[in-house]
Parts: C-alpha cells; sequence; structure tokens
C-alpha cells in the first residue's frame, strides 16, 4: 500500500510540473509510443516490434519511455492500451489473445520499472475514449467504439469516461453469441475464448476472408474492390458480413442505446458499412425507429495510442 501511494505521489509530482502526456499502444506484433504536450499536440511518435516475452515486453516499454523523455526534456503520464483487461479481483492480466500478459500483474510491474502510476486500459476502450474526446464521436454522450481488425472488441465512453463495467468487461460484444443465427451460422465457429458462435468468428477480418475464399484465406482488404469489379462471391460475403455485424449493433442499442457508434480497424475503411449497416439495424433492434449514428473513426491507427494517453486529464 505504501509503495502505490509512493508512486500516485510521483505521478502528480511529474504531472504538476510538466503536463506531458505519452501514450503506448501494445498490440501483438507493435509497440507504438506518441507523446502529447500540454495542448494535446502530438510531439513524438515511434514504434518497434513486439518482444515474445512478457519481461522482454516490460524492458521495451520501459526504454521507449525512457527515451521519450529525453527527446521531451521532461518527465510525462503514461498510458498503455492492452489487448485485455486487468482483473479487478487478482490485479492480473486476463482475456489477452495476442502477447504474453495474461496471468501477469502487468500495470504493478511496469508503474514499478518507470517508477510511477501507470494507467492501463483495454485498447477498444482507448480506442473509444480518442473518438469520443476529439473524434468522430466528438459531442456525443454515450459512444460505443467498435474495433473490426483481426478480432472484434468493443469500448464505452459515457460522458467523457471509459465505462469498465464491475468485471472490467464492459463492451467485449465481440464474445456474445452471433445473434439470431440461421442456416450453416448453426452450431457456430469455435473461438479463441473456448466458446462455440462468438460474433468475432464472424465479422472480424478473417472471418470475413474465410468466409468468401475457404479454410487458408486471412485478408478481408480486397473484397471490396473485387465486388465492384463484379465478383458475386466477394459481394454475397460483405453482405452476409454486413448483415451480421448489423445483428450484433442491434443488440448493443438494445442494452446500451449509445448516442454514436464509432468504427475503427481494418475493416473500418470499407465503405459500403457506413450505408448497408444504417439501412439494416433496424429490422432488429427494439425499437419503432433507430437513427443511431454509424461513424467512420477520425483518427484511424493513432487512435488507440492517443486514447491510451487521455487516460490522464488534459492540463
Amino acid at each position: 500500500m505504501q509503495g502505490s501511494l509512493e508512486l500516485r505521489r510521483q505521478a502528480a509530482s511529474s504531472w504538476g510540473m510538466n503536463k506531458h502526456r505519452i501514450g503506448i499502444d501494445l498490440g501483438g506484433t507493435k509497440i507504438e509510443i506518441a507523446a502529447h504536450g500540454p495542448d494535446g499536440t502530438e510531439s513524438l511518435r515511434h514504434r518497434v516490434p513486439t518482444p515474445h516475452g512478457y519481461h522482454e515486453t516490460l524492458d521495451a516499454i520501459t526504454r521507449l519511455v525512457r527515451q521519450a523523455e529525453l527527446q521531451l526534456g521532461a518527465s510525462a503520464t503514461v498510458g498503455i492500451g492492452i489487448p485485455g483487461v486487468i482483473s479487478p479481483a487478482t490485479g492480473l492480466v486476463k482475456n489477452a489473445n495476442s502477447i504474453a500478459l495474461n496471468g501477469h500483474r502487468f500495470e504493478h510491474d511496469i508503474s514499478q520499472a518507470l517508477s510511477r502510476e501507470v494507467r492501463v486500459e483495454n485498447d477498444a476502450n482507448c480506442f473509444a475514449l480518442s473518438e469520443a474526446t476529439d473524434g468522430a464521436g466528438a459531442g456525443f454522450g454515450v459512444v460505443f467504439g467498435v474495433i473490426l481488425g483481426t478480432g472484434c472488441g468493443g469500448g464505452i465512453v459515457v460522458h467523457g469516461r471509459v465505462h469498465q463495467g464491475r468485471h472490467r468487461v464492459a463492451g467485449e460484444w465481440g464474445h456474445i453469441p452471433l445473434p439470431w443465427p440461421r442456416g450453416l451460422e448453426v452450431p457456430g465457429h469455435p473461438c479463441w475464448c473456448g466458446k462455440h458462435g462468438c460474433l468475432e468468428t464472424y465479422v472480424a477480418g478473417p472471418s470475413l476472408a474465410r468466409d468468401c475464399d475457404g479454410p487458408g484465406a486471412h485478408d478481408a482488404s480486397g473484397l471490396p474492390e473485387r465486388a465492384a469489379g463484379g465478383d458475386k462471391a466477394a459481394a454475397d460475403a460483405l453482405m452476409r458480413h454486413a448483415d451480421r455485424l448489423a445483428r450484433g449493433l442491434a443488440v448493443v442499442i438494445d442494452l446500451l442505446d449509445p448516442d454514436a457508434i464509432v468504427l475503427g480497424g481494418g475493416l473500418s475503411n470499407m465503405d459500403h458499412l457506413y450505408t448497408e449497416l444504417p439501412r439494416l439495424i433496424p429490422a432488429h433492434a427494439f425499437s419503432d425507429t433507430i437513427d443511431t449514428p454509424i461513424l467512420r473513426n477520425k483518427h484511424g491507427d493513432s487512435s488507440g495510442v492517443r486514447g491510451a494517453a487521455w487516460l490522464w486529464p488534459a492540463a
């Protein structure tokens, strides 16, 4: 307890002196760091490959922060987005699907390594916070941020604050069952989480690629161009994907009724989603009218690292 209080005092002192904020996006293949000045402008950015081991990852983050502070000429607050969450019951990382963090006291260990309090949050929550603060979701009270990439994640921001939930799993809509399954969608695909039929196994990028081109496919980025060129298999796969995504978002609307939904991740670049989803969602949502804006993210790949920095308040 005494050590935690000391870290908080050091963080408060550092924050009061310089007001620089560092955000880090810790992914399965890369670690990206960016620093922001008192007015929110980005002053540096750098990325390195993610090491395979846990302790090597801690060392890499520590070096990145030290190097950034040397370049800034000042210390800074640090926020980190991870593809998992810190369990409030144990303090250990859980639900991380791409790096060797599960079962470790990552928040504690990186705070000790940097001799200050470090704020750690789910990467989808960081994306949602960035977009709700000054991105596509700015000005909306409740924002649901969607990550559609190699996986399927979600984050909730309510009036500028991340909503974590009692168990810190709020927004994890990728691991609800595909709603209203039909035909070949039953009994569902196996998911890395150990269950079958999770939404992620239908709407993530590799899932879309496999639906179109078979088990060996994993890259869906070229499907819109193929569909535009008359490829019926690609066009049909994109429509099935949009329909499944619409069903998943209808459940989000029924439970949360957000003021806006912001799409992120590689699949958010598919233009047809912004016309098809508003058309398809109302058939499944429990309301006489549905006009929830489906918005393309503003900050792109930068949103995760920006949101991590935003875990600390502005000056």
